[in-house]
This record gives structure tokens, sequence and C-alpha cells, in this order.
């Protein structure tokens, strides 16, 4: 029974920040590739930053990168997302999910199999 769960989402201002948290259950944690996705209201979740299960890739989108920092710490299954700088254009549901894609370089989406229910980030004044 492998479950994620999102958590620390919330309401900042532009230039705010906010740390989500990602804890995965059923599972042996550092064998997982971990994701943080987000969605727009009627949009598909699209891809914010995944670390691979052996930490060889860590990918950010271009519209993250330098303001937002995946992170893992396997000893306690946990996943983070700090995010500075928030955007508006950063206002989403954000999922985390896993992967137990056996290869790191070619992770496709329909290789993330498990996902969170969401937190919601909203960023406005």
């Amino acid at each position: 029974q492998v479950q994620v769960m999102e958590s620390g989402g919330g309401s900042v201002q532009p230039g705010g920040s906010l740390r989500l948290s990602c804890t995965g259950s059923g599972m042996t944690f550092g064998q997982y590739t971990m994701g943080w996705f987000r969605q727009y209201p009627g949009g598909g979740r699209q891809v914010v930053a995944y670390i691979t299960w052996m930490n060889h890739v860590i990918f950010y989108s271009d519209s993250v990168k330098g303001r937002f920092t995946i992170s893992r710490e396997n000893s306690k299954s946990m996943l983070y997302l700090q995010m500075n700088d928030l955007k508006p254009e950063d206002t989403a549901m954000y999922y985390c999910a896993a992967s137990d894609y056996i290869y790191e370089y070619d992770i496709q989406f329909q290789d993330w199999k498990y996902w969170g229910r969401g937190t919601q980030v909203t960023v406005s004044a």
C-alpha cells in the first residue's frame, strides 16, 4: 500500500516562501524517484521538479529553476520542496508523486504511479 501525502501549502504574498513536505509510506522510500507536480484549474499536471532514487538526476522546470529546491531525507521518508521568491504564476495545486521506475534518466509521465491528494499554494497580494 504505497501512499504519499503532501502538506505545507498555504497563501503567501509575492516574494514570499513556502516549504512543501511529502511523506511516503508502504514503500522503501529511498528506492523511489520522487517528484513535485502542479496543476492549474482545468489543466493538466506539469512537472515542477524531481529527484531520482539514486540521486543522479535532479530536474527543475525552467519556470522554477533558481527559486525552488527539491530535496529528500530518505531516513525519514520525506520529500521537500523549498519555494522561494514565489510569484502569482506559482499559484496551483501541488502534488507529490512517486515512481518505482528502475531507471533514472528516461522517466516518463506514465511512470509516476503514486500520487498524493494535493496541497494548495496561493500567491497573491
